[in-house]
């Protein structure tokens, strides 16, 4: 479920992080599910418990996810968080078409990338 491409130039802990609320996204993972722990995530991944520290951090302080001492880390039931990243993305996204139709890429080649972006391409 969980994935890090580790030719990726993104940092292991930001793709982590992106994985985890894109699986929070598309209602994968569901409030108040629980979380490998750490070491778990460290050892499934191959990574450092450390990165995956790193980036439980970040899913918590911005309300992915939520901490109980004792028990792990649980999805948080916080749709304001999912959908303020979403609002976000949606601005972005609207400002680089604008961007590209500024400077002469067309709506074809821009539904291109899109379709390879959805179908699993990178670019």
């Amino acid at each position: 479920m969980f994935t890090i491409n580790y030719q990726s130039r993104e940092p292991i802990y930001e793709q982590l992080y992106n994985n985890v609320v894109k699986l929070i996204g598309m209602e994968v993972l569901h409030p108040h599910e629980k979380l490998p722990t750490v070491r778990a995530m460290a050892q499934q991944l191959g990574i450092n418990p450390n990165t995956v520290s790193k980036s439980y951090q970040m899913l918590e302080a911005n309300g992915y996810i939520y901490s109980t001492v004792g028990k792990g880390s649980f999805v948080a039931d916080n749709k304001s968080a999912l959908e303020g990243k979403q609002v976000e993305t949606k601005e972005n996204l609207s400002k680089a078409v604008k961007a590209a139709a500024d400077i002469g890429i067309t709506k074809k080649e821009v539904n291109a990338i899109v379709d390879e972006v959805y179908l699993g391409g990178e670019n």
